[in-house]
């Protein structure tokens, strides 16, 4: 099972932010844990199951074993991680 971080593309308030998804629900809660993410920063709406985390967690993350994805080089892989991270927002097991 992994933890994946994204690029940090999206401008917010003066930040970039990426998204923290994983194959499990409890592996995702699990890193947003470690990285002092408050569960009330939990998203699991149209976008699926993930937390949005600015650039220098995104670093954190990736020191602490998630696995760093791109949007540009990684397509196929992106794709399947959010076809989970939707599943799991849907309440359904991947």
């Amino acid at each position: 099972m992994t933890v994946y971080v994204d690029d940090a593309v999206h401008l917010w308030r003066g930040r970039r932010w990426a998204h923290l998804m994983a194959d499990t629900l409890d592996e995702l809660h699990g890193m947003a844990e470690r990285l002092e993410i408050p569960r009330r920063a939990f998203q699991n709406k149209t976008s699926g199951a993930h937390y949005d985390v600015p650039s220098e967690l995104r670093e954190r993350a990736i020191a602490l074993g998630a696995v760093p994805i791109s949007r540009h080089q990684d397509r196929e892989r992106v794709r399947a991680v959010i076809r989970i991270a939707k599943a799991q927002g849907r309440g359904e097991h991947p």
